[in-house]
């Protein structure tokens, strides 16, 4: 099974490239993972945030086929140990499907209609990370995961 991961807008910032990059290197070894950016939207400024959420959530559904598990990160999600995480992915994993759907939406959230589709919510902290954050953190757990579920030695517990 592939990973999928939907994220509004680029980074921008160096230090967090950086650090996405490094982890995606590493998941190479373990699963196939695609990160899939949506260009910000053009004249937002002349948007409603709903209106904005809604092009965005159309742009992120499109991006979903029929099968995949669509996995939200969203403030309202579950809350997962390192461990636990992995254990929710091995669980996708093994109840079949093309991909796994990780999405970071934008600044003002997800639409209605993403938030139907999807088939789960995951929080990664009771805090709030900028969504330009949430990416490299994200890879990390990925990653750590992984290392898991083969009983290599990155996690210590």
């Amino acid at each position: 099974m592939k990973v999928k991961f939907i994220c509004i807008g680029k980074t921008g910032k160096s230090f967090l490239e950086e650090g996405e990059n490094e982890y995606l290197k590493r998941l190479k070894h373990y699963i196939p993972v695609e990160r899939i950016e949506i260009p910000d939207l053009k004249n937002a400024k002349k948007l409603t945030f709903e209106q904005i959420k809604e092009l965005e959530g159309k742009e992120i559904l499109a991006k979903v086929q029929a099968g995949d598990h669509l996995i939200l990160l969203d403030e309202r999600g579950d809350f997962y140990s390192s461990v636990q995480f992995s254990s929710f992915l091995q669980q996708k994993f093994n109840s079949g499907g093309k991909a796994i759907v990780f999405v970071v939406g934008g600044a003002y959230g997800f639409s209605d209609e993403v938030y139907q589709a999807a088939t789960g919510k995951i929080s990664l902290s009771k805090m709030t990370f900028s969504h330009q954050m949430v990416r490299m953190i994200f890879f990390e757990q990925l990653y750590r995961a992984m290392t898991i579920l083969r009983g290599e030695p990155y996690h210590h517990e």
